[in-house]
């Protein structure tokens, strides 16, 4: 996904291991929020989420991550990429994550892209082998414009305070 985003003129792109992000497992939200990932949240327009399934759901340790920041996820946009060994390709996972993004304040875009059959999706390096069966272009092109659509209602569209 980012080789696929990074194609795309006009678009700065950071990737973001969540393994890696020095946030305390003891602590939650706010407490336990990495001061670097919550002005990167403050900077994007648009996020995307790629994640395995496991077990039906999505990982705890994404969960984690993403209840550290509130208000830097409002009118963000967000994109769910599901990854699974399994024939669904991580529908289930994103099914169950949907409803977190949203209460969380960002929001999501109608097109998910569904890695199936993962062990044999990619070569040794990592490298994807077949993404003809993946809707990429579709789904970079929604979040695109609803990550727009929604910086301009940031910028210059106030949310009440009407008479």
């Amino acid at each position: 996904m980012l080789a696929e985003i990074q194609e795309r003129p006009g678009i700065e792109t950071e990737l973001i291991d969540f393994a890696t992000l020095p946030i305390p497992s003891d602590e939650a939200g706010d407490a336990a929020k990495d001061p670097a990932f919550a002005e990167t949240m403050n900077r994007a327009d648009a996020i995307v989420i790629v994640a395995p399934e496991y077990n039906h759901g999505y990982p705890g340790l994404l969960k984690h991550v993403l209840d550290t920041n509130l208000p830097e996820y409002i009118h963000k946009a967000a994109g769910v990429v599901g990854v699974s060994a399994g024939i669904f390709g991580g529908a289930r996972m994103i099914q169950d994550l949907l409803p977190v993004l949203r209460e969380l304040g960002l929001v999501t875009i109608f097109w998910d892209v569904n890695v199936n059959n993962a062990r044999t999706r990619f070569d040794e390096s990592g490298k994807l082998v077949d993404g003809s069966f993946l809707a990429i272009d579709k789904f970079i092109d929604e979040l695109v414009w609803m990550a727009e659509t929604l910086r301009h209602g940031r910028e210059h569209v106030t949310i009440g305070g009407g008479s």
